[in-house]
């Protein structure tokens, strides 16, 4: 029998639950050729809202072209040019030929060696030049639009892990050549997302950052409790399973409606049911979630300073007023100062994220252990 619940990938079909308001959102901004920058925290499901959204366009609408690239393993614009030379002419090819045909037609005079391998049957394109000693050109970031406007079509520009720019030597100029060439462009959107909430918010959200108002920009909400149970329960059904609202609610409540770890305990759940599933099965395959990340959150809390961890455990606990006397005191915080900077090294590792003066630790799973295991030790 097939697992009906899906996580660590992205999700599609039956495997992909509400999100019903941003896929639309989404897709009207595709239709519009509106630039959008998609802001959540991570594991909130933002690659497979985009999968989808893409999907869901492509089946009525062959106007539209897709570029869809990864940054994650981009270390310098070198990178980030190649690969987006690559993708992009990759969108409009469908076998070898067609391939370095295009990129003759279109990059040969900014790379004038190409060469194209077929390994396993997966067309690729490589660059048969010393890319140090003949560095592919800002350009480059114009092809897009060439394509758009030779090809008499749209073109849609996705661009997951984005905030690997940020991470970049000379990030502010770098970002600004991107703007430059990319707000010119009349026939191509840029829909840009990626894991980590705090550089994402440092690229698209300070007053003064070259993309600062570049487009649209979607915060990406939690999918609801009610939503969950309706989801869980059919998956359940659909396997000659069942779950009850309560126990199912409870799950939800267990991961506080993370939409990777909502996947992952009722996988879980699931994995430990006979026929009904039950409140006690759903806390024995929790508890066997914070188990298997045991040390992973050991080695975790043991890359923190004390003051780091104290911290956390504060967080934890539900304190709101952490520069408090009795919380410094309390949690042998140091001085209020102290709090400022905690925060800050907390937040570049996406460990906490702040709301107004509210602060919440973004991993659920986390959160638990340290109440559960990491407090008592």
């Amino acid at each position: 029998m097939e697992i009906p619940f899906v996580y660590g990938k992205i999700v599609s079909d039956n495997d992909f639950t509400d999100r019903e308001e941003e896929t639309r959102k989404l897709v009207s901004n595709f239709l519009s050729q509106t630039n959008t920058a998609i802001i959540s925290p991570r594991r909130w499901g933002k690659s497979s809202l985009v999968n989808k959204a893409i999907e869901s366009v492509a089946k009525s609408d062959n106007t539209i072209l897709f570029v869809k690239m990864n940054a994650f393993k981009c270390e310098t614009p070198q990178d980030f040019y190649e690969l987006f030379a690559k993708r992009t002419i990759e969108c409009i090819s469908s076998t070898a030929e067609t391939l370095l045909s295009n990129a003759k037609e279109f990059i040969s005079r900014l790379l004038p060696k190409l060469s194209i391998s077929d390994p396993a049957g997966q067309y690729e394109m490589s660059f048969g030049i010393d890319l140090k000693n003949n560095p592919i050109g800002e350009d480059i970031l114009d092809l897009p639009q060439q394509i758009a406007m030779k090809r008499r079509k749209k073109v849609v520009v996705c661009i997951d892990e984005f905030q690997q720019i940020g991470e970049f030597a000379e990030t502010d100029r770098f970002q600004k050549i991107l703007r430059s060439h990319w707000q010119e462009q009349t026939d191509v959107a840029y829909i840009l997302y990626g894991s980590k909430k705090h550089m994402m918010l440092n690229i698209f959200g300070e007053y003064g950052s070259p993309f600062y108002k570049f487009g649209d920009l979607m915060f990406l909400p939690k999918i609801s409790k009610e939503n969950w149970v309706a989801y869980i329960k059919d998956r359940f059904t659909e396997t000659k399973k069942s779950i009850s609202d309560d126990a199912a609610g409870h799950l939800a409540d267990l991961v506080e409606n993370h939409s990777y770890y909502v996947q992952q305990l009722a996988q879980y759940a699931w994995l430990r049911t006979d026929k009904v599933c039950s409140e006690e099965i759903v806390d024995a395959a929790f508890q066997g979630m914070l188990d298997s990340l045991n040390l992973q959150f050991v080695n975790l809390m043991d890359s923190m300073t004390e003051k780091q961890r104290s911290f956390l455990c504060a967080v934890s606990d539900g304190v709101k007023n952490l520069s408090s006397v009795e919380t410094l005191s309390r949690y042998r915080l140091g001085t209020s100062g102290n709090i400022r900077i905690i925060k800050g090294a907390l937040k570049k590792r996406d460990l906490i994220e702040e709301t107004g003066h509210q602060v919440e630790i973004q991993d659920p799973l986390f959160k638990q252990w340290i109440q559960r295991v990491y407090k008592k030790l």
